[in-house]
């Protein structure tokens, strides 16, 4: 199991050493670059630039108005400030898509149409409640919805690069998630299908459909993964990273069986259980939120989001750390 550098976040928790000021540019093969911002907790994502002849097609921007301003100047400095006509949201996540409105306003933003639906309805990007500490400032960012949807899958082109965007036909991560696929360079930017090093969080989507997705992912048998959160993973890891996640999901579900069968809250079972292996992982309240999804299926019913954050709050000992 991968376990990244630790040391001591200023509420106690251990993390990854690095913090979002240490974020870089990647440079995975000519032309296609992944921006990696450490330590990929909360808010805390990656995204992505594919340089073709025809410009740049941008995947995902950042939760806040400075971060993305750092991506896109790192982007531009990286390809002699070519135009970006495209970008693709894999997701409706707001540390993915709250920099939509600082990407240029003739940027054609593509994007499920879940996805698209789900941010139009997201409450956070008006103003994040006290549920994190510190609590983020996003800046001067606007809701910026996709511009083009799909249901199943599209290709975009930058001169003779090819971009599949495909959604797994099923709710894993959330509803509208989509992966960005580059079928002659193997690369694959998964996001929030995988959290890399870090605890994952399904609780906007499906516990098993989280788990299906990741045979889908492997399927596509990529050279380099770029995932929504953590370091960049080579085809060396692919299968370990993948069956990390496998586990966890599973453990996921053997907490909430556990406790639907004891009669006890979401809370109570995640009190009872044993971290184990997933301890180390950085955001471990999410296996509270992440329960309250595996209840919420198997009840048939809509998730109690106020109740599941309440728990997680309540489980971890005060809002969720964010990184400063």
């Amino acid at each position: 199991m991968c376990q990244s550098p630790r040391t001591v976040h200023p509420d106690g928790r251990e993390v990854g050493g690095a913090t979002p000021n240490d974020a870089a540019l990647h440079e995975i093969v000519d032309g296609v670059f992944a921006w990696i911002q450490p330590d990929g907790t909360w808010w805390v994502n990656n995204a992505g630039a594919i340089h073709g002849d025809e410009g740049v097609i941008v995947v995902d921007t950042c939760a806040t108005e400075q971060r993305t301003r750092r991506f896109l100047a790192a982007v531009a400095e990286a390809t002699g400030d070519a135009p970006i006509p495209l970008a693709i949201n894999t997701h409706q996540h707001g540390d993915h898509t709250y920099g939509n409105s600082l990407l240029p306003a003739t940027t054609t933003i593509v994007g499920h149409e879940l996805m698209r639906a789900g941010l139009a309805d997201d409450p956070l990007i008006d103003g994040c409640p006290p549920l994190w500490s510190p609590v983020p400032d996003w800046g001067r960012v606007e809701r910026r919805l996709p511009s083009a949807s799909f249901s199943d899958a599209l290709t975009l082109h930058s001169g003779t690069r090819r971009v599949e965007v495909r959604h797994p036909g099923f709710t894993a991560h959330t509803t509208g998630d989509v992966v960005a696929w580059l079928p002659e360079e193997r690369v694959l930017f998964t996001g929030d299908l995988i959290f890399h090093g870090l605890t994952p969080l399904v609780f906007m989507g499906s516990v098993d459909g989280a788990r299906r997705a990741l045979g889908w992912l492997a399927a596509f048998g990529p050279d380099h993964l770029v995932p929504g959160h953590g370091p960049l993973v080579t085809v060396g890891e692919l299968d370990g990273v993948l069956d990390d996640h496998d586990r966890y999901f599973r453990f996921v579900d053997d907490v909430a069986r556990a406790g639907l069968a004891a009669g006890s809250s979401p809370l109570e079972a995640c009190r009872r259980a044993d971290l184990g292996e997933f301890a180390a992982w950085a955001d471990s309240e999410r296996l509270v939120l992440n329960v309250h999804r595996a209840y919420a299926d198997a009840d048939d019913r809509d998730l109690d989001l106020f109740q599941a954050f309440a728990d997680a709050i309540d489980w971890h000992g005060g809002p969720l750390p964010t990184s400063v």
